[in-house]
């Protein structure tokens, strides 16, 4: 029996204006604002956070972001701080996604410099680790996780370190109806809970929660949840539906 509750993060990406997130999140939270089995993330654009936070009062469900820059304030046109975060009452947020790191050259020691920010602001970060398809057809998947994990985990003490969640998303999988075979996650996950128990010891390893993120839907949830290393899932494109989400977090509770 795991002592680890099961989370369920939605990405929503480049998608959905305010009205469009607020009717969305309106819809989850009669569905799923009350239960209390899983823990739930919905990650709107930046546009959307403030009015999607204010829908979300009074339920369960929590409000993340989908990047921030690392320094509080300054000349960073375009960007947003951990305070401003804080300031719409966010408390997750998402770093390293793959589509950062490919489309916007952010590489590992920026990242790492972001998961300090965050902690330091009170936000739990979800960093996102994962190997290309080439990556894993040459057999460095392990490899790239590895080096991603560290690096993005430099200086994070051992206090802090259950705030953060681990998302692995194998970029292959990414938004292409692909999925890894639950042996394949259970693989990586395993990897994962052992590095971080070089890191930070068993005791921590065993409270870092561990996502799937991977073309994660409904019909292949059961089985993926059902691994004894996967904790949740962030999910993409299943999460811009009420339905399929709410599927979702119910096959987590299912999960045992």
């Amino acid at each position: 029996m795991t002592l680890r509750k099961k989370l369920i993060a939605g990405n929503w990406k480049m998608n959905k204006t305010p009205s469009d997130g607020v009717a969305l999140v309106t819809e989850l939270v009669a569905a799923i604002g009350k239960q209390t089995e899983v823990d739930v993330v919905v990650c709107p654009p930046l546009t959307a956070l403030e009015s999607v936070g204010r829908a979300l009062e009074g339920s369960i469900l929590k409000l993340g972001a989908q990047n921030m820059h690392f320094e509080a304030s300054g000349a960073f046109t375009g960007e947003v701080s951990a305070p401003m975060l804080r300031a719409l009452f966010a408390t997750h947020v998402i770093l390293g996604h793959s589509e950062r790191r490919a489309l916007f050259g952010e590489n590992d020691a920026f990242i790492n410099q972001k998961v300090i920010a965050a902690l330091k602001n009170q936000l739990r970060p979800i960093l996102c680790v994962g190997e290309t398809l080439a990556e894993r057809e040459a057999g460095s998947t392990l490899k790239v996780v590895q080096t991603q994990l560290e690096a993005g985990l430099d200086g994070v003490g051992k206090e802090q370190a259950p705030g953060v969640i681990i998302a692995y998303e194998p970029v292959w999988a990414i938004g292409t109806g692909k999925v890894a075979t639950s042996d394949q996650a259970q693989e990586v996950h395993a990897f994962i809970r052992g590095l971080l128990t070089k890191l930070f010891g068993e005791a921590v390893a065993q409270k870092v929660r561990i996502l799937y993120g991977g073309s994660m839907k409904p019909a292949n949830a059961p089985e993926l949840l059902g691994q004894k290393d996967i904790d949740g899932g962030l999910i993409g494109g299943a999460s811009l539906e009420a339905r399929s989400f709410v599927d979702l977090v119910k096959a987590a509770a299912e999960a045992k």
